[in-house]
Order: C-alpha cells, then sequence, then structure tokens
C-alpha cells in the first residue's frame, strides 16, 4: 500500500496510485492515476533541484515532509497538508459510508480518458486570492464557482494563495470549472488522465508567491521604455496616420514611449506582415519614431486566413487547429480563418520566422500577441485537436504556448529585457515577457472596478505585468461628459499599475478612409474608430492624462525598482494590501485599495460623480501622508478622503522612498 520511490512517497490500492513529492521549497505535489504510468508533465514547472525530504511509513498511513510543508496520507488514500507547526492547511473530502465519497474520482468518458474530480473540504473563514481574471466585482473568491477556461477577457490561471498560510497549484491545462463552496471545494476536468497539483506552505502571502514563482518562472526585468505611456486606438489605418499622432506628442513635448500600429495592417490574418500599400516604408516609420523616443508595437494575430499566402503550406504541415467536427472556421472576422497551433513547436518556429523577416529586421522589438485565448467564433472546446492533445484536456496551455513561441524566437536573436502585450495567460506565461491586458471591456464604471479586482488577483496567480484597456474598449464618445469622466478617472487609476495604455474603439465608428485606399485590399478591408489620443477629450481631460504622464515620468526610478523585485522574487508591482500587511486581518477584506510597490497606497475611484471616497490606511509603524494636502495620518484606521475630479487618493509611507513632490511636481 505504501512505498517510496526515490525522492517519492507512494500509496498504492486496486482502485488507484498516488504520488507525493517534494517540489521546491515548502511544497509538496501531488500526483494521482489509475495506472503506475507517471511521466514527465511538466506544463508550467521549472526544473527544479532534488529537495532531501522525510519520510515515515506506518500500518495505517504514511507522511512526507519537505520543509514547512507535510502531508499525511491515510490506508483510505485521503490526504491531509499541514504546515511545519502541526496546523492544517487542507484535506480532501473523503465520506467512506454512507455516502462512499472520495477527493479523488475519475469517471470514465469510454474514450481512454477520464471526467476527473478533486474535492477538498472547505475552511469556514478562509479567504482566497488568485485564479487569474475574471470579469466580476470580488477580489477574495471564496464562494465562486469559475469555469476554468479562457475567453476574450477571461484568463483562467490556476494557483491560488489562501489566508490559511498555503498556495495551491492546480496544475492541469485542461477545461473544467472550479467551485470553492462554503462546504467543498470542487475541481472538475472535463478530459484528462492524472491529477497534478501542488501544496505551497509559507508564513506570509509574499513568501508563497515568490515560492510559486521559483517552480513557475519570474518575469524578465521590464525594458525602461515600456514603463512610461503608451498610445494605441482602434486603429491607425496607414503610416502616415500612426506617425502623424507621434509628432504631435513629440511637438507638445509629451514623452511617448511607446505607439501601437494595431490589426489589419496585413493584407491577409496569417501573412504576417505589412501591407504596402498602407505601410509602404515600415523601416523608415520605424526610425522616424525611435528617433522621437518612441518603439513601434506591432499587432499579430494566431489567425490565418484561408486566402493567406501562408495557408496551403501551414494546412500541409499541420500547423493548423484541427477539428473533430464541421468545417474548419475558428473565427470570421472580415473573412474566414484558422488559428494556427501554438502549441506545435514547429509551427511557433514557422510563425516566428514570418514575424522575423517581416517585423523584426524593420527594428520593431515588442508584438502585440492579439487572440490569444484563442477566441473562437464559438466556445466549442469538445471540437479542436491541438498537436499536445485534445483541447478539452490541453487548451488552457494555449496563450503560454503563444508567448513561448515569440519569447523563444527575440532570445535566439539576442533580445533581452522581452516584453509581449498578449491577451491571456496560464500558468508560467510571466517568464515569457507576458504582458497581459484585460481584453475587451465594457466603457462603464462597473467594468472599471472589475479590473481593480481583475488586475489585483491576476498578481495574486503569479502575472506581475497587466494593463487595462484606459476607458474600456469598445465604445465612448469624445465629446459625452459622462465617458469623459470615466476615462479620467481610468487614466488616473493606469498611471500606478504596471503599464499606463491608451486603448479603445471610441464611436463613431468609419468604415471609409479620410484620403485614398483601397476598401477592398489589405489593410483596408477594416474601417477604424474615432480619435483616442490625450487631446481628443477636452481641455480638462488633456490636463489631466498630462498630469499623470508626467507623474509617471517622475515616478520611473521608483518604478523601475518594482519592476527589478519583479524580476529576481517575483513580487508584483501593483498588489493587495493584504501582501504587504498580512497581520492587519482588515486589509484582508479591502478590495478596492492597493499598493503599487512597498511605498504607494491607491484607492481609485470607480464610482460615476464621486468626488471623495473612504480609503482604509493599514496598521504601520509608519504615518501615512496624502500626497495631495500634506496631512499625516496613523494606520489601522478609515479616513474620508477628498478626490476631485483631476485627484485620485493616493498615500505614501512618511519616510519611504516616495516624496510628495513627485506628485505635485515642485
Amino acid at each position: 500500500m505504501f512505498s517510496t520511490c526515490k525522492n517519492a512517497l507512494v500509496f498504492k490500492d486496486e482502485n488507484i496510485c498516488v504520488r507525493i513529492e517534494p517540489c521546491g521549497k515548502d511544497a509538496l505535489r501531488v500526483r494521482a492515476r489509475l495506472d503506475e504510468s507517471f511521466g514527465v508533465r511538466d506544463y508550467a514547472l521549472l526544473p527544479q533541484a532534488e529537495v532531501a525530504c522525510k519520510i515515515n511509513i506506518s500500518e495505517k498511513c504514511a507522511e512526507i515532509a519537505n520543509g514547512k510543508a507535510r502531508a499525511v496520507i491515510e490506508e483510505s488514500g485521503k490526504l491531509s497538508f499541514y504546515n511545519e507547526n502541526g496546523k492544517l492547511l487542507l484535506e480532501e473530502y473523503y465520506v467512506p459510508k454512507p455516502l462512499k465519497k472520495k477527493g479523488k474520482e475519475f469517471l470514465s468518458r469510454g474514450d481512454g480518458k477520464y471526467r476527473i474530480n478533486l474535492r477538498f473540504l472547505a475552511n469556514e473563514g478562509e479567504k482566497i486570492f488568485g485564479m487569474g481574471q475574471y470579469q466580476q466585482p470580488f477580489l477574495d473568491v471564496k464562494g465562486a464557482t469559475l469555469e476554468l477556461a479562457h475567453r476574450n477577457s477571461q484568463a483562467s490561471v490556476p494557483f491560488y494563495i489562501s489566508n490559511r498560510g498555503y498556495g495551491f497549484i492546480y496544475h492541469m491545462p485542461s477545461i473544467g470549472e472550479v467551485s470553492f463552496g462554503k462546504n467543498i471545494t470542487t475541481w472538475k476536468a472535463e478530459m484528462g488522465e492524472e491529477i497534478d497539483y501542488i501544496i505551497i506552505s509559507g508564513d506570509a502571502p509574499s513568501e508563497i508567491l515568490e515560492k510559486y514563482m521559483a517552480l513557475t518562472g519570474k518575469p524578465p526585468m521590464m525594458p525602461e521604455y515600456a514603463m512610461g505611456f503608451w498610445q494605441s486606438k482602434l486603429r491607425y489605418w496607414c503610416q502616415e496616420d500612426l506617425l502623424s499622432v507621434a509628432r504631435e506628442y513629440y511637438k507638445r513635448k509629451i514623452p511617448l514611449s511607446v505607439i501601437v500600429c494595431d490589426f489589419f495592417h496585413w493584407p491577409n490574418q496569417g501573412d504576417f506582415k505589412f501591407d504596402k500599400n498602407y505601410f509602404p516604408d515600415p523601416e523608415g516609420m520605424v526610425k522616424e519614431l525611435n528617433d522621437m523616443g518612441t518603439e513601434l508595437m506591432v499587432s499579430v494575430w494566431p489567425t490565418v486566413d484561408f486566402n493567406s499566402e501562408n495557408y496551403r503550406e501551414m494546412e500541409d504541415k499541420g500547423y493548423l487547429i484541427k477539428n473533430h467536427r464541421g468545417r474548419r472556421n475558428h473565427m470570421d472576422c472580415v473573412s474566414p480563418a484558422v488559428f494556427y497551433d501554438a502549441t506545435n513547436p514547429e509551427a511557433g518556429e514557422f510563425v516566428w520566422s514570418k514575424a522575423k523577416e517581416n517585423y523584426y529586421k524593420h527594428g520593431i522589438k515588442i508584438f502585440w500577441l492579439d487572440e490569444a485565448e484563442p477566441e473562437y467564433e464559438f466556445y466549442d472546446y469538445d471540437n479542436h485537436i491541438y498537436h499536445l492533445g485534445d483541447c478539452l484536456e490541453v487548451g488552457n496551455i494555449y496563450p503560454q504556448k503563444y508567448a513561448e513561441n515569440f519569447y523563444n524566437g527575440m532570445a535566439r536573436e539576442g533580445q533581452e529585457n522581452i516584453l509581449n502585450l498578449i491577451r491571456c495567460a496560464w500558468l508560467g506565461s510571466q517568464k515569457y515577457g507576458a504582458l497581459v491586458w484585460s481584453g475587451d471591456i465594457a466603457p462603464t464604471f462597473e467594468a472599471l472596478g472589475c479590473q481593480v479586482r481583475a488586475g489585483l488577483n491576476m498578481a495574486m496567480s503569479g502575472i506581475p505585468w497587466w494593463t487595462t484597456d484606459i476607458g474600456g474598449f469598445d465604445g465612448g464618445t469624445n465629446d459625452d461628459p459622462k465617458f469623459r469622466q470615466l476615462i479620467a478617472r481610468w487614466f488616473e487609476y493606469a498611471a500606478f499599475s504596471p503599464v499606463l495604455r491608451m486603448h479603445g474603439c471610441r464611436d463613431p465608428w468609419f468604415e471609409t478612409f479620410p484620403e485614398g485606399g483601397e476598401p477592398t485590399s489589405g489593410g483596408g478591408k477594416f474601417g477604424y474608430g474615432a480619435p483616442n489620443e490625450i487631446w481628443s477629450y477636452g481641455e480638462e481631460c488633456e490636463q489631466i492624462f498630462t498630469k499623470y504622464i508626467f507623474i509617471r515620468e517622475r515616478l520611473k526610478p521608483y518604478i523601475k525598482e518594482l519592476m527589478a523585485e519583479a524580476h529576481e522574487t517575483g513580487t508584483p508591482p501593483m498588489r493587495p494590501l493584504f501582501y504587504d500587511f498580512p497581520s492587519d486581518t482588515k486589509a484582508w477584506g479591502i478590495n478596492d485599495e492597493y499598493m503599487f510597490g512597498g511605498d504607494l497606497l491607491v484607492a481609485p475611484i470607480i464610482n460615476e460623480n464621486e468626488l471623495s471616497r473612504q480609503v482604509y490606511l493599514p496598521s504601520s509603524k509608519d504615518a501615512w501622508i496624502n500626497v495631495w494636502t500634506g496631512e499625516g495620518y496613523t494606520g489601522g484606521q478609515t479616513v474620508e478622503v477628498d478626490a476631485p475630479i483631476d485627484k485620485i487618493p493616493l498615500f505614501i509611507r512618511n519616510g519611504g522612498k516616495l516624496n510628495r513632490n513627485i506628485f505635485i511636481g515642485e
């Protein structure tokens, strides 16, 4: 029943085989199958040095300990986890009589695969943070049911941190669901052969997250050019259109770090190149931008149009995602297209080779990897077949592989500090330079509130680089006073996120171009939205935007330190209050404030017409200073703070790395 195999504890009966082994520091990995054919399935894990562990076997139970983490498995197969002080962290659900229910369950699908259920007893008073990005107003996801699948604006990153002192990695890329119920936590996988999860024990959230990042990888150092202001809209329709905007920023002496050439700058999806009718001189465009201190980011979609010059070759070589049934038409945007199979290394090499030849050689060193879920026309996960296996079994790994394909290609060219914007992520995406943004969200205050929570949960999921479309994506009119209020508040919030990025499809929509252009060819097949530059929303908004761009510039030395910390330890720049103040029990319940680094507390305005708000100041030995008024406050209290339209409530720690002059410009 109990045995050892190298550095692992093994349990086996007539129904199941369970393998428990150390995995990095203070962590235990559990794998279970119906047979003993454990292979290498390190979907997100880095190679780890062998760790010494302690294994004790008795007649009715066995235990294994790795530093602060200890697991006990009973003769029934039930597993329980403890920290080094004997505190129970988590235990599998097991009721032998009369329910005859177990924590691990394999249900045959009839195709050699299984539907898998994994159950744990719920803990009263537990709070759970992480799990990726979901469009909901909750930071604590205890009590929530979450789909384990990617969609536009939804990223399933199945890692969480508990206030009970542990982290949990669900190391399975299967499509499924998790329910953090009042009585039971249930993980469901639609298809698989093996259960695979990891428990990390730690005394503080920062300790747990850093151990997780050591297992799955830390981000590169963010390039300094990415720390400033990014300009984007849907879309700059030609080279001159894009350059004219960059020139205007330069003329106004407003620093512009990155400008974006969005989608449908190509002849066909899958050509992975500029349409020369609209972008005749990419190299000259990049040079002029670089001379003004601006980098060009170019959008790449994983879609391949049936009319693409690359379609036939990619189909013949098996580089495209296949279907179980029906016509292979994965997405219909302007024209039908199929997604390339990012889980196929050869397909990844092919796509990178095209991007290298048609973009990278012109000096473009940052890409926008859009549609990364991928965004199927219909989310029929059971219909798609990847190189790595059926979508139901491995589909959630797609955005990680998409990021890896470009990261590896750029690294081979000798580029360092690689960063690419991408619309989705999974476990380990951060090590491939993934800057995730929150997708095509609505232009509403409700959506803004959801982004505050989504960004913080992404941080607690091990994705330190995250951003959002300022003002929301689809909609919003330049001269609408309500929208101007929204975009001003959103911009103020975004100034204190990992990346400050203006983007959105503003009304009205233009189908024809102001001059020239053939609407039936390449880049002319798709229209574009209204202006979305900082001067597009009236004088008051322009002044607010400019004010925060220059605050961001003055914060750059501080931001650079935060990005170095993320690179070296995995600590996210933007994090919930409890991350820095774990002993403050009230901090664990605050979901609309956050720390931007260890010295700046940010309290966004997320309600319409709100000109003041209550701000909780965590318990701290240092006083909190209101950056706008200079008033000092002791921690552990809630204060009422004025918030006129041009001021987001901000507090710095007295005696910390920041001073008020950065914010008030004196």
